[in-house]
């Protein structure tokens, strides 16, 4: 079994890519860019809303930037669909 394989049946991979895994995403993402804009004066604050970007853009396009850089499939959706051992 690949390393994406086994990624995509793990725990954190159907959590991730659940429903509720997309929304935290999305919640750290907006976190992440609103700290960043407070701080935007300031090299760290620019970083942070750069950062905050990759979560929410993932979040909100269902995608799985973890599965994609190990080699499985970016789209959520086909690592929900990914059968589970048994």
């Amino acid at each position: 079994m690949s390393l994406a394989e086994s990624f995509g049946q793990s725990g954190l991979a159907q959590f991730i890519n659940s429903r509720a895994g997309g929304v935290m995403r999305l919640v750290v993402g907006v976190g992440l860019v609103g700290l960043g804009f407070t701080q935007r004066a300031h090299q760290s604050g620019l970083i942070l809303m750069a950062t905050g970007i990759v979560p929410l853009l993932a979040g909100t396009f269902d995608l799985c930037l973890i599965s994609g850089l190990l080699g499985g499939p970016f789209s959520g959706s086909r690592l929900r669909n990914t059968p589970q051992p048994a």
